[in-house]
């Protein structure tokens, strides 16, 4: 009980942000259902609670002061199954529609807002995992490991948006997930579309991660960017 206060002094500042974020993000969608009388952009709630669920396997991480390798491995490839869905929440953009709609303006602010706290989300949980993984493995190269992250997660978002697969499919249906994950590695050309995104959507979150790292005021250390 007492690490996980002292977690959460540690963290406040970014808890307090991430809960303000929430909080902004649920009462403006709940604006919007009292005025267009629709219920349509419920969904976004659900996406918002996926893209919790890495921030809050760092949070349990940081929460230990000793775990063993393997179990740590085993916390970071769930976290790595489960960030895409954080930037997947920017793909929701797609679902705003004109038409007749007169209230248009607060569609794009709750789309947004939800957007804005999933990639705030994303990127805590990124840094944190960043300093986890330093403080136990100091000589990993970090920064290429991110990189690569960012990427797998436009693959990650492809995979959601394009192909409809949910991250728990990676235990309930591996078969199929892995067929088409190899032919779209084996077969470049004929998969333009899922490579094309992936490197767009993927240096998109790498520009994002450049600009959200000059606003936080610790950095985890790594000898590799001395």
């Amino acid at each position: 009980m007492e690490t996980i206060k002292t977690l959460i002094q540690s963290k406040f500042k970014n808890l307090s942000l991430v809960t303000t974020a929430l909080a902004f993000s649920v009462i403006i969608l709940m604006v919007r259902i009292k005025l267009n009388k629709s219920f349509f952009y419920l969904f976004l709630v659900w996406n918002v609670f996926l893209a919790v669920i890495p921030y809050a396997i760092t949070m349990y991480l940081n929460s230990k002061k000793e775990i063993h390798p393997l179990k740590l491995a085993f916390w970071f490839l769930a976290w790595l199954a489960f960030l895409p869905n954080a930037p997947y929440i920017v793909t929701d953009l797609i679902h705003l529609k004109t038409g007749n709609n007169p209230y248009i303006w607060i569609d794009i602010i709750v789309v947004l807002s939800f957007v804005l706290s999933g990639l705030l989300l994303f990127y805590l949980s990124i840094l944190d995992m960043q300093k986890i993984v330093i403080s136990r493995f100091s000589k990993l190269p970090m920064r290429s490991i991110t990189l690569v992250i960012l990427l797998l997660c436009g693959f990650g978002v492809y995979l959601g948006r394009v192909l409809r697969y949910n991250s728990w499919e990676i235990i309930s249906n591996p078969q199929v997930l892995c067929l088409d994950i190899i032919d779209i590695m084996t077969s470049p050309i004929q998969h333009s579309d899922a490579w094309l995104f992936t490197i767009s959507f993927g240096c998109f979150l790498v520009v994002g991660y450049l600009c959200f790292k000059t606003l936080i005021p610790y950095h985890p250390h790594n000898p590799e960017d001395n």
